[in-house]
């Protein structure tokens, strides 16, 4: 007969430690990751702007060429034969005066520009998903490439809008000496809305990185209740490790 009652050793306890770990990751697991889904608004407008930023930055360049009479005036820089009337910058007062300002400004467009073509290719090479100018079409970023698409927007953002913004100042504080000939429909019609468009949708796209940064940084640091955090709107997609635990938890019909 064996005995058992006075076994030298005990069997040693189970070792639990590597499963309550893995059980304390679960739980301790952030259940959404973050995502920057482009606005519609923000890609139409770069879709818009870009081509005509490049067409500005040439005329500014090509300068005297690109003028009324010079040899690519016609026909690729026709209509700045009207604009350059209406803003001296643009015409040949600034020109024959040595005004720096509008090259200046030429300048940081193409920085600006490189910028912005830059995170375009980041959204279409790296982004996730169908899109479209439609409701309900989206593609996404995620990650590395999703936080430096959107640092590159908002900063480019904050470019555009300042340089604008500069742009009116300095007409503003010289007595607008380059815009005060014209009168009150011409200076609207052809010079206020025109530029505002590049004050209003910079400004709309400062708020609109500005809010997927603060996500993310909430997000991060597991902040739901802060008045910032409460502010935005989530813009997340559930983990790979929360779809697989939500995939292997067995149902009521199991």
């Amino acid at each position: 007969m064996v005995a058992t009652r006075n076994h030298p050793t005990n069997f040693p306890p189970p070792d639990l430690s590597q499963s309550k770990a893995s059980a304390t990751r679960a739980r301790s697991a952030p259940t959404h990751q973050w995502i920057h889904t482009p606005k519609a608004l923000t890609l139409l407008w770069l879709i818009v702007s870009l081509p005509l930023v490049i067409w500005d930055t040439g005329y500014v360049v090509l300068r005297p060429h690109s003028m009324p009479g010079g040899k690519w005036h016609q026909p690729f820089y026709t209509p700045y034969a009207l604009y350059g009337t209406v803003d001296y910058v643009y015409g040949w007062p600034a020109y024959d005066s040595g005004d720096g300002f509008t090259m200046a400004q030429s300048g940081m467009n193409v920085f600006e520009t490189i910028g912005y073509l830059g995170y375009l290719y980041i959204f279409w090479m790296h982004g996730e998903g169908q899109w479209a100018l439609t409701k309900g079409q989206s593609r996404s970023i995620g990650g590395g490439w999703g936080g430096l698409a959107c640092l590159l927007g908002f900063s480019l953002s904050i470019l555009t809008f300042s340089k604008t913004m500069l742009y009116a100042l300095n007409e503003h504080f010289s007595d607008y000496r380059n815009i005060g000939h014209n009168s009150f429909s011409r200076l609207v019609f052809l010079y206020i809305i025109p530029n505002g468009a590049w004050i209003v949708l910079p400004a709309y796209m400062i708020y609109a990185f500005g809010i997927d940064i603060l996500q993310g940084l909430s997000m991060a640091g597991g902040d739901r209740v802060s008045t910032p955090a409460r502010a935005t709107k989530p813009n997340s997609t559930p983990s790979p490790a929360t779809s697989a635990s939500k995939r292997s938890t067995p149902t009521k019909d199991d």
